[in-house]
């Protein structure tokens, strides 16, 4: 984290704050608040406060919030100290504090649409480069579950893997040989004869892609628990239903990660 927080601060501050230095005295000490101007869930605090802590050690920062809670706005934190410091730090901190809020109350809203059913929400790879691990983890703060971390910790055969294995029967031994029970395999299938190709060969988990809800009701009757079922696929706020109902275990929604608007939050200043 502290690495990705210096690379964001090194892009925004440069060789240094030059309006601030301008205009603040260098010995003005603030107080400021952040406060959320719209309805969402917080999640990023523990970020936000390290990038104030990286511009200045000795800045006091105060959380109001709680990550993963649902809430209508109002105050998140609040820090006092060098005024300069703090100018320095707000873009960068509220950056990453709007988009993983985003992400966590996007997350929210997937989890919200899906009550009542099996069907659990997941991220996907579809991540910002070099943010993966804390959109994952706003993610989680929104209620969702988090999927593979990489290609490394999970096999996870798509089309393109079986395209070139010579098909999905031939793709799901080879991936399971290799897994050895040591790694995670999920297949991907594209009609419900890849489904049967792929529970034939004996895959604990198919991801069913791009299948309307009526087929994959029927993929669910066709498994019958024998796998784990996980749509995928042009997944909506208005289609997640539809598809939970279907009887699924998860849904990935790449969305999460790569369209989530950023949540409204903003900080402002008052002299010490």
């Amino acid at each position: 984290m502290i690495e990705v927080i210096d690379r964001a601060l090194e892009e925004d501050l440069g060789s240094g704050d030059r309006t601030s230095e301008a205009v603040v005295p260098e010995g003005a000490t603030a107080r400021a608040v952040i406060t959320q101007k719209q309805p969402g869930v917080i999640a990023g605090l523990r970020v936000a406060a390290a990038v104030f802590h990286r511009v200045e050690a000795g800045l006091r920062w105060h959380p109001h919030a709680e990550e993963g809670v649902w809430r209508d706005g109002g105050l998140v934190a609040e820090l006092a100290g060098p005024a300069r410091a703090i100018l320095a730090g707000e873009r960068v901190a509220l950056n990453f504090l709007g988009r993983l809020s985003g992400i966590a109350t996007l997350t929210a809203r997937y989890v919200s649409a899906v009550e009542g059913t099996r069907a659990r929400i997941l991220d996907t790879r579809k991540t910002t480069p070099g943010l993966r691990t804390l959109e994952k983890q706003a993610v989680v703060a929104g209620g969702g579950e988090n999927h593979r971390s990489g290609l490394f910790d999970a096999i996870l055969v798509k089309e393109n893997h079986s395209e070139l294995a010579g098909g999905v029967a031939q793709a799901t031994r080879l991936a399971l040989a290799a897994a050895g029970g040591d790694l995670p395999v999920e297949v991907e299938c594209r009609s419900l004869e890849e489904v049967r190709e792929a529970l034939s060969e004996g895959a604990g988990r198919i991801l069913l892609d791009n299948m309307p809800p009526a087929t994959m009701r029927e993929a669910v009757e066709l498994v019958d628990g024998r796998a784990a079922l996980e749509a995928s696929g042009g997944v909506t706020l208005d289609s997640v239903r539809a598809i939970a109902e279907s009887g699924v275990d998860y849904i990935s929604v790449g969305a999460l990660t790569h369209s989530a608007p950023a949540l409204d939050v903003s900080l402002t200043l008052e002299p010490l």
